[in-house]
C-alpha cells in the first residue's frame, strides 16, 4: 500500500515570494513608519528637508563647479562687477570673486562653526550639569554661580575680547571654540535642572540602594532618558553658535581667509553693496542664513515635541 507523500518535505525551501509581496512588505516595514512619524512631527521633517536641500545644493556645486573661483580674480573693480549670468550664476563682487563659488564654499564653513560650538558647548555643559546636580555640595554651588554669572555677562563682549587678543585673527575652528566658551552656560543650566528632577525618581533611588556607583547611575539610568533633551539642546546651541559667529564676523573679527556667510556680509557692509545696487551680492548669503535658521528652528521644535511628554502627540 502506497503511503501518501507529504505536501512539502522539511528540507524543501520555502515558497518564493513575488516581487509585489516584497515591495508591500518593504513599504509596511520601512516607509510607512516614516510617513506616520512625519504626520505626527512635521516640523522635524521639514527642518531636515530644508537643511538637507541646502547641503545637496552645496554638494552638487562642489561636483559640477570650480569653487576655486571664490578667490580674487582681478584688482580692477571697473571690470569685475558682473551681475548674474550663465558664466557667473550669482554674479561677482567688487573684487572679482565668483559669488556662486563663495556661497558653495562659505555655507559649510558657517555650519562647521556652529557644529563645533554646539558640540563642545553641550558636551562641557552636560558634564558639568550631571556632576553638579547629582553630587551636589560645593561642586553644585560653584557650577550654579558660574552659570549665573555667565548668563549676566553679554557673550558678544567676551567674544570680541577673545578675537581682538588673538594675533592674526580667528580661524574657522578657533571661532567655533571661542563661541563654545560662552555657549556652554545655557545647556549646563537647563540640563542641571532636568538632572535635579531625575535624581529624585524612584528608579534612580533603587539603583542607588542596589549598590550602583554614581557614574554607573548617570550613564546607565539617567543619561539615556535625557538623550532627546540633550539633542534638542545641541541643535539650539548650533543655531546660537552660528548667530554669534555671524555677529562677530559682521564686525570684522572673523576669518578673513575664509568665505563664510558672516564674512560675506562684512564685505557687503565694507563695500556698500546696497548703495551700489549689487543685490546679487547681499541676497544669497541672507537667503542661506534664513534657510539655516528656519531649518534649525523647525528641527529644534520637532525635537522639543520628542523630548517633552506634554507636547508629544498621541500616535
Amino acid at each position: 500500500m502506497d503511503t501518501p507523500q507529504a505536501s512539502q518535505s522539511p528540507t524543501s525551501p520555502p515558497p518564493s515570494r513575488s516581487k509585489t509581496d516584497e515591495l508591500k512588505q518593504l513599504y509596511w516595514d520601512r516607509i510607512n513608519p516614516i510617513i506616520r512619524y512625519a504626520r505626527r512631527n512635521p516640523p522635524l521633517i521639514f527642518g531636515v528637508l530644508l537643511l538637507g536641500g541646502l547641503m545637496l545644493f552645496v554638494g552638487i556645486g562642489y561636483l559640477v563647479y570650480d569653487t576655486e573661483q571664490y578667490r580674487v580674480l582681478s584688482a580692477d573693480p571697473g571690470d569685475t562687477r558682473h551681475p548674474p549670468s550663465l558664466q557667473y550664476p550669482f554674479g561677482t563682487d567688487t573684487a572679482g570673486r565668483d559669488l556662486f563659488a563663495v556661497a558653495i564654499r562659505g555655507t559649510p564653513l558657517t555650519l562647521r562653526i556652529g557644529l563645533i560650538a554646539g558640540f563642545f558647548a553641550v558636551s562641557f555643559g552636560t558634564v558639568l550639569a550631571f556632576i553638579a546636580a547629582y553630587y551636589r555640595g560645593l561642586v553644585d554651588g560653584t557650577v550654579r554661580v558660574m552659570a549665573d554669572v555667565g548668563m549676566t555677562v553679554p557673550p558678544l563682549l567676551i567674544l570680541i575680547l577673545i578675537a581682538i587678543n588673538i594675533e592674526g585673527g580667528l580661524s574657522v575652528d578657533q571661532m567655533g571654540l571661542a563661541v563654545a566658551t560662552v555657549a556652554w552656560v545655557w545647556p549646563a543650566r537647563t540640563i542641571r535642572a532636568q538632572v535635579l528632577i531625575m535624581r529624585e525618581q524612584s528608579y534612580v533611588e533603587i539603583s542607588r540602594l542596589s549598590g550602583s556607583s554614581g557614574m554607573a547611575i548617570i550613564f546607565k539610568e539617567m543619561m539615556p532618558n535625557l538623550i532627546p533633551y540633550i539633542t534638542a539642546s545641541f541643535v539650539t546651541s548650533v543655531a546660537a553658535g552660528i548667530l554669534a559667529s555671524i555677529g562677530l564676523e559682521a564686525l570684522g573679527l572673523g576669518p578673513f581667509d575664509s568665505p563664510t556667510l558672516g564674512m560675506t556680509i562684512f564685505w557687503n557692509i565694507q563695500q556698500s553693496s546696497i548703495i551700489l545696487g549689487m543685490w546679487w551680492w547681499w541676497l544669497p548669503p541672507i537667503v542661506a542664513i534664513v534657510i539655516v535658521f528656519v531649518g534649525l528652528f523647525l528641527i529644534s521644535s520637532g525635537l522639543d515635541e520628542w523630548s517633552n511628554p506634554r507636547l508629544r502627540q498621541r500616535v
